[in-house]
Order: structure tokens, then C-alpha cells, then sequence
């Protein structure tokens, strides 16, 4: 909704977010009891210590630990304001990004379909 509004810089954080919250869940789903960071890049590089396909994935989605701050914050950018800088071509790539990671993440945390009977 926020990409079709043309709210391409709070989709780009949402898209953060995502992945973000998503990494940390499977980081759970391993059985960490404490997880903290908000940063994709090193939440990925915590994963990756469970499965090594996330290495590979940390170095896709390391662009998105940018839309963390600046998205957010009018006066976070010189000269200008989030909404004017971040366009919608950098959105689709945001967008592109978080459904790469939530490719990964649900193949990984798929589990097998129990036998029908």
C-alpha cells in the first residue's frame, strides 16, 4: 500500500523491517533464547552460523540496513527530506530484496507435509 501510494520511502523501511523482524524469527525458530540488532547484515551473519545459504543472502540484503534511519527522519538527510530522495525505483529494489529473503526464510522453515493416511 505504501509503494502503490507512492510512499516509496516508508516502503523501503517496511521493507527493512520485514526482513529484519523475518531473520530474527528463523534466528528464534533455531532456538536463541536472546536476539537483538536491528541491522539485516548482521542478523544474517548470526544466521549463517545456523546455515550457510545465509551468507549468501547477507550479502544481497545488506543495502536495506540503509533504509533503517533515514527513511524515517525529515532531517536525517542534508538538503532534502526522505520523501524527495528515495524513489520508486529504489523501492522496487527495497521490495525486491525482502522478497528474496522471505524466499529463503520460508523454504528453510518449511516443514515436511505429513504423510496422508
Amino acid at each position: 500500500m505504501l509503494f502503490e501510494g507512492g510512499s516509496y520511502h516508508l516502503a523501503c523501511f517496511v521493507a527493512q523491517q520485514v526482513t529484519e523482524k523475518a531473520i530474527t524469527a528463523f534466528i528464534y525458530a533455531q532456538g536463541e533464547e536472546f536476539v537483538i540488532g536491528h541491522s539485516v547484515e548482521a542478523l544474517c551473519r548470526m544466521t549463517a552460523t545456523f546455515d550457510p545459504d545465509f551468507e549468501t543472502l547477507r550479502a544481497a540484503v545488506a543495502p536495506l540496513d540503509g533504509y533503517y534511519l533515514p527513511t524515517r527522519y525529515p532531517d536525517s538527510l542534508p538538503d532534502s527530506i526522505p520523501a524527495r530522495i528515495y524513489t520508486r525505483v529504489v523501492a522496487e529494489e527495497a521490495l525486491r530484496l525482502t522478497d528474496q529473503a522471505l524466499h529463503l526464510l520460508r523454504t528453510k522453515l518449511r516443514r515436511e507435509e505429513p504423510a496422508s493416511q
